[in-house]
C-alpha cells in the first residue's frame, strides 16, 4: 500500500468515526423525546424516518469526506513522489537539483537538506573531474620527459652518458612520486600551510638539463639568464612543474630559441619565458588561462600553471603575445640578499 492509499483510508476512516459520534447521540436523543411526547406506534415511525435520513447524511457526508481525502493525499503524496524521483536522481550522481516548496514544512525541509547535498554532490564532481584531469596533465609532463631520457640511453652505447642520464631519469622517477603525493595531499592542504623556501638557480639549472634532449631533437635550445643567488618562496615541485608547463607550451607551439630570464622586481622574483615563435592568437589571448582554452593540447596546462602559481602566493601573467612573453611572480625569501 503507497502513502497515497494510506492516506485516504485514514481520513475516510476520520471522518466515518465523525459521523457516527455526532450521529448516534442525536438519534438516540431525538428517539427518547419522541417516544416520551407520543405513543409508541408514531415513535417507531418516526425513529425510522430519523433513521433514513441519517444514513442519507451519513452517505453524503462520506462521499464529501472521500473527495477531501482524495485532496489531502494528492496534496501530501504529490510533493513526497516527487521529492523521492529527486532523491534517486542524487542518488544515481546526477546532482540537478530544483527545491520544492509546500505547505508542508517537513517537506520542504527535507527538500533543502537534499539541495545542500545536491549542491555538495555537484562540486564532489566537479573537483573529481578536474582531479582526474589534473592528474593527467601534471603526470604526462614527467613521464614524456622521463621517456626522452629513456630512448637517449637506449641509443647510447657510452657508458659515462648512460650512467650520467640513468641518474636523470631516478630524478625524474623520484620528482615524479612527489607529484603525486602532492596530488592526494592537495584535497587536504590548507590556507595555513607553510610555502617552503627554494633555491631558483638549482631548479632552472635542472630543468634545463631535463628538456635538453627534447629541444635537442626539435633542434631549439633553450637560454637561462639574469639574476644569480635569486631564493623564492614556493614548492620546488611546484615551481618546476610550472616552468616545465612553459617550456613545453614553448617546444609544441613556439618556435626558435627559448629564454628563461629570471630577476627581482621589488619584494618579488620575476621569471619569464619567451620565445622567437609566431606568437598567441590574440582571439584566445584573454582566455589562455581558463580551462578548455587550447591552442591543441588539452587546455589544462596553463590553468594548472595559474593555480599552482597561487597556490604558492604568486601569479602567472601573459605579459605579450607577439612574441609570447609569460611572466611567473613569486615572493622573494626575505633577508636572501
Amino acid at each position: 500500500m503507497n502513502l497515497r492509499e494510506r492516506l485516504v483510508r485514514a481520513n475516510l476512516a476520520t471522518a466515518f468515526l465523525a459521523v457516527l459520534i455526532v450521529a448516534a447521540p442525536t438519534v438516540i436523543a431525538i428517539a427518547v423525546g419522541v417516544a416520551v411526547l407520543h405513543g409508541l406506534r408514531e415513535s417507531v415511525v418516526t425513529i425510522a424516518v430519523l433513521l433514513g435520513l441519517v444514513i442519507l447524511l451519513s452517505l453524503i457526508a462520506l462521499g464529501a469526506a472521500a473527495v477531501l481525502a482524495r485532496r489531502h493525499a494528492d496534496a501530501v503524496a504529490d510533493p513526497m513522489t516527487q521529492l523521492a524521483d529527486r532523491a534517486e536522481d542524487l542518488g544515481a550522481r546526477r546532482p540537478k537539483f530544483e527545491p520544492l516548496t509546500t505547505d508542508i514544512a517537513e517537506i520542504d525541509k527535507v527538500s533543502r537538506v537534499l539541495q545542500r547535498r545536491a549542491s555538495d554532490l555537484a562540486r564532489q564532481l566537479a573537483n573529481e573531474r578536474d582531479f582526474a584531469s589534473d592528474a593527467s596533465h601534471q603526470l604526462r609532463t614527467p613521464l614524456t620527459a622521463l621517456l626522452i631520457r629513456l630512448e637517449e640511453i637506449s641509443l647510447s652505447d657510452d657508458p659515462e652518458l648512460m650512467r650520467e642520464e640513468a641518474h636523470i631519469c631516478i630524478d625524474q622517477v623520484e620528482r615524479l612520486t612527489r607529484v603525486i603525493d602532492d596530488l592526494l595531499r592537495r584535497s587536504r592542504a590548507t590556507p595555513d600551510d607553510q610555502v617552503p623556501a627554494v633555491s631558483l638557480d638549482a631548479v632552472l639549472a635542472s630543468l634545463q638539463l631535463e628538456w635538453l634532449p627534447a629541444f635537442q631533437q626539435a633542434r631549439r635550445s633553450v637560454k637561462v639568464s639574469g639574476q644569480r643567488d635569486l631564493h623564492v618562496l614556493a614548492s620546488p615541485d611546484h615551481l618546476a612543474q610550472i616552468i616545465s608547463t612553459l617550456l613545453e607550451n614553448s617546444l609544441k607551439h613556439g618556435g626558435g630559441r627559448v629564454e628563461v630570464n629570471a630577476r627581482r622586481s621589488g619584494p618579488s622574483v620575476v621569471v619569464e619565458v619567451t620565445d622567437e615563435g609566431k606568437g598567441i592568437d590574440p582571439a584566445i589571448a584573454a582566455h589562455i588561462f581558463e580551462r578548455q582554452v587550447t591552442t591543441g593540447g588539452t587546455g589544462l596546462g596553463l590553468a594548472l600553471a595559474r593555480d599552482l602559481a597561487q597556490s604558492n602566493g604568486g601569479r602567472l601573467e601573459l605579459l605579450g603575445i607577439h612574441p609570447p612573453q609569460f611572466a611567473l611572480f613569486l615572493s622573494e625569501v626575505p633577508g636572501a640578499h
